[in-house]
């Protein structure tokens, strides 16, 4: 009987097998380390490119932070000038009104009637003097009543006073002016 012996040669193919395994072990360990080093490579970039458009947004909204901020000076300049062409508009709108005021008094007050003083506050006017009786003072206020510039009159107070020697009535008086509107002042 012939014996041989396979062990060596048993030996030889687990052997073989070992390396065989070693090298796929090695190859699939490889291919691991690509495959991760390849998916942080691209969760890496990623990364990278959205960083870049949080910059580039973070420019943008600085630039708009800026004109924003020249639009609300802006906004403000122009409010400014609105409430000085509103103060401007309102003078020329009442400039005339002094020289109405003063043109009317002369007409409506009565013979007998003499003004001390005559004080305006925008639109409402109060008038102090003497009238040699109540009667004018009666006068004076339908006159006012009557006047296109001037309404409401209001009696505050009448009383008898002695001026030079002679017994005269002092009264005080307020009234509104009237607006009349820009093409009516023009005439």
């Amino acid at each position: 009987m012939i014996r041989i012996n396979l062990l060596p040669h048993r030996e030889e193919a687990r052997k073989a097998r070992r390396e065989q395994f070693y090298v796929m072990a090695g190859l699939v360990l490889a291919l691991g380390v690509l495959v991760v080093f390849a998916i942080y490579s691209l969760i890496d970039a990623k990364i990278q490119a959205q960083n870049e458009r949080n910059e580039f947004l973070k420019q943008e909204i600085a630039v708009l932070d800026k004109q924003l901020t020249q639009i609300k000076r802006l906004k403000e300049q122009t409010q400014a000038l609105l409430a000085r062409k509103q103060v401007i508009e309102d003078l020329q709108r009442d400039r005339g009104e002094t020289v109405h005021l003063l043109s009317e008094m002369v007409r409506q007050v009565p013979e007998g009637v003499y003004l001390k003083s005559l004080k305006q506050e925008g639109l409402k006017v109060n008038i102090t003097g003497y009238a040699q009786s109540n009667a004018r003072v009666s006068a004076l206020m339908r006159n006012i009543e009557g006047s296109p510039w001037l309404e409401n009159p209001r009696l505050i107070e009448t009383k008898a006073v002695v001026l030079d020697g002679r017994r005269v009535n002092e009264f005080g008086m307020d009234f509104a002016l009237t607006r009349v509107p820009l093409e009516g002042a023009k005439q």
